[in-house]
């Protein structure tokens, strides 16, 4: 089934006039990793894809040495509009064009080729990027579902001053005591609009109300934190919060966590 996808380049940032950008061509070329080529696949899908493009056949004892020339010579220049690449697989799950198929796969292990083009362009050491439109209708639509869970966890939440709370000392620095309800939901929404995918983990976080209280503790001074080492007078209770949240859920450590919402309770009149 015909499946195309499309190798492109950063755009040349100079004063050239455009009718010359427009004709540069960049080249994607090979990179050694540990003093040997960069390969696109596999030993074993080396014999498999490569058998009939080199000049030896896997069982020739100079098959990796061709191998190994191959890579280090294969280059894939990208002019400006980009370069197609067919890279669907027949009825036998054989690629309908080899050539494309091996400068995908040797595109996708490359340092210098970004998935997306906002990915390329947040790293300075990206060139290039692979569009696939589908991955991209895929990539855009697992985004609208993960905000609209976002959304229905917010307005579950949104009904309850103290669950915003919880989530918004875990969000963020600010300290939801100081604020009134209408502060408290609107920073909270606006840090939900912002990265949905964590406010969606800590919002249905098991452990939510021990976390919020530790935050609480931390900033009443009860606990302290350095680094993020949670720290109870001289004792590490934890090296991170998850661990500290295991500490003071053990059984054994009841009396301690007694101990340390009395003195919250006590900074709190």
């Amino acid at each position: 089934m015909s499946k195309k996808v499309y190798l492109r380049c950063k755009e040349v940032m100079n004063h050239l006039p455009k009718e010359v950008k427009a004709e540069a061509v960049l080249k994607l070329s090979s990179v050694f990793v540990n003093r040997q080529p960069l390969k696109g696949f596999s030993a074993e899908d080396e014999k498999k894809y490569l058998d009939g493009i080199l000049d030896v056949s896997p069982t020739h004892q100079d098959w990796p040495k061709h191998t190994k020339n191959f890579w280090a010579e294969l280059t894939v220049p990208v002019s400006f509009v980009g370069v197609e690449l067919e890279i669907g697989l027949d009825g036998n799950k054989d690629p309908l064009v080899i050539m494309d198929y091996i400068k995908y796969n040797f595109a996708l292990k490359h340092p210098h080729v970004a998935l997306t083009k906002e990915d390329m362009e947040s790293n300075f050491t990206k060139r290039f990027y692979i569009q696939d439109t589908q991955r991209d209708d895929v990539v855009q639509n697992n985004k609208i579902q993960l905000s609209k869970d976002a959304d229905r966890e917010f307005i579950k939440v949104s009904s309850n001053t103290n669950s915003m709370k919880r989530i918004l000392r875990l969000m963020s620095d600010v300290n939801p005591e100081r604020l009134n309800s209408e502060q408290i939901e609107n920073n909270l929404y606006a840090l939900k609009t912002k990265d949905p995918k964590k406010f969606l983990r800590i919002a249905t976080d098991k452990n939510l109300e021990l976390k919020a209280e530790i935050g609480e503790m931390v900033s009443a001074g009860v606990l302290r934190k350095i680094g993020n080492q949670v720290i109870f007078i001289d004792e590490v209770v934890g090296d991170t919060t998850d661990n500290a949240v295991v500490y003071l859920k053990d059984k054994k450590n009841s009396g301690k966590l007694t101990v340390m919402r009395a003195k919250l309770k006590e900074l709190a009149l």
